[in-house]
């Protein structure tokens, strides 16, 4: 069975627009591998479903063949199917809370609140 690096499979059917970005997606944990925290170099082969969090929302996809070179965007398109949600609407998408200006770092528990109000 044929497999490939999550990083460079991620860049190569253009869910991010450049290897190192994928690659820090993959460090910064945005990237998730059959619903696991995936390391750049975590192989990927058909059938895997690999999660992307990209402008806060996840882009889920399941692989359907390997391709290891930055081809045109019809051609990487047949190697993977694409299950994200629709996104909500702008009115429904909710309220970012803000921290005021000067108020410092969150605590240990405002950014347990905020983590879990972001959905990560």
């Amino acid at each position: 069975m044929e497999k490939a690096r999550v990083d460079s499979w991620i860049w190569a059917v253009r869910i991010t627009k450049t290897r190192s970005a994928a690659t820090a997606a993959c460090k910064a944990g945005h990237v998730r591998v059959n619903g696991e925290r995936a390391k750049a170099a975590q192989p990927v082969g058909p059938g895997d479903e690999v999660r992307v969090r990209q402008n806060g929302f996840d882009r889920v996809v399941v692989v359907t063949g390997i391709i290891l070179k930055r081809t045109s965007a019809p051609e990487a398109a047949k190697h993977f199917e694409d299950k994200t949600p629709p996104l909500p609407p702008k009115e429904e998408a909710g309220f970012v809370p803000m921290r005021e200006r000067g108020a410092g770092r969150p605590s240990k528990r405002e950014r347990r609140d905020l983590e879990k109000l972001r959905g990560y």
